[in-house]
């Protein structure tokens, strides 16, 4: 089967500690053709020197280096804006793939004809020992499921260009990811999930989405304020969002 070019997007900001086993999972990809875009956000650590040497050794890396610190969605939107690929990925830098997640993903798309698929998670804690919890992936979602339960994990996400368009995220500090898919969501009926737990997410201390209050208010200002939900309706979804995301958590 031919390999069509994967554009991998990941923002980079003080990621020393955890990029380089990142990039390790993207370069043990049993799938090959793919270019990994790290969007340095003006990192002060040692972030930028750990790409340059992963630059001396594969010219499938691309380092870009932000003017100024921009934050997430702006970062994202500048890799996808030099991604060459058809199909478009994206990985945080504190996340690590499983060395089939591409291959299988890529695979399943061209066999299906889908534009959006995503996979399951498996929950890790910040030392890298993986948990057995895994968040599970529905065989589709469609936009008003979304609404109700944000499943959908950012480093989890492949779109084919070719069939879903050209796209950028929202640019809002939190939950820029969600608001895209749900923006998605609304040109393609469903996103496809595939019941594997193909990503290892980590659990990070200080990580915003660690933030349980934050990531309520989070997601009830992106109901009101970004899909202009009506107070009824933004209450009705919110009460199965809260209640999802309690249990993807137990």
């Amino acid at each position: 089967m031919k390999e069509y070019m994967v554009s991998i997007v990941t923002p980079v900001y003080n990621a020393e500690k955890f990029l380089k086993e990142t990039i390790i999972s993207i370069k043990n990809q049993t799938y090959t053709n793919w270019e990994l875009l790290l969007v340095d956000d003006c990192s002060s650590d040692s972030s930028p020197e750990i790409i340059k040497e992963f630059l001396k050794k594969d010219n499938r890396i691309k380092y870009i280096r932000m003017e100024k610190n921009s934050g997430a969605a702006i970062s994202r939107n500048t890799g996808i804006k030099h991604a060459e690929g058809q199909f478009i990925a994206f990985v945080d830098s504190d996340d690590v793939w499983d060395s089939k997640k591409l291959e299988t993903q890529i695979n399943y798309m061209l066999k299906n004809k889908v534009g959006f698929t995503f996979t399951s998670y498996r929950y890790m804690r910040e030392c890298g020992i993986k948990t057995n919890k895994i968040a599970r992936a529905p065989k589709k979602i469609d936009y008003n499921g979304l609404l109700k339960n944000t499943i959908i994990g950012c480093s989890t996400v492949v779109i084919d260009r070719n069939i879903i368009g050209e796209f950028e995220m929202p640019v809002i500090k939190r939950g820029q990811d969600t608001a895209t898919w749900l923006m998605l969501l609304k040109r393609e009926k469903y996103a496809y999930g595939i019941d594997e737990p193909l990503v290892d997410y980590r659990l990070v201390g200080n990580s915003l989405s660690s933030n349980k209050i934050k990531a309520l208010k989070r997601t009830w200002n992106m109901y009101r304020n970004v899909e202009g939900l009506g107070l009824l309706k933004s209450a009705y979804v919110f009460c199965f969002y809260a209640f999802n995301a309690i249990r993807k958590r137990l």
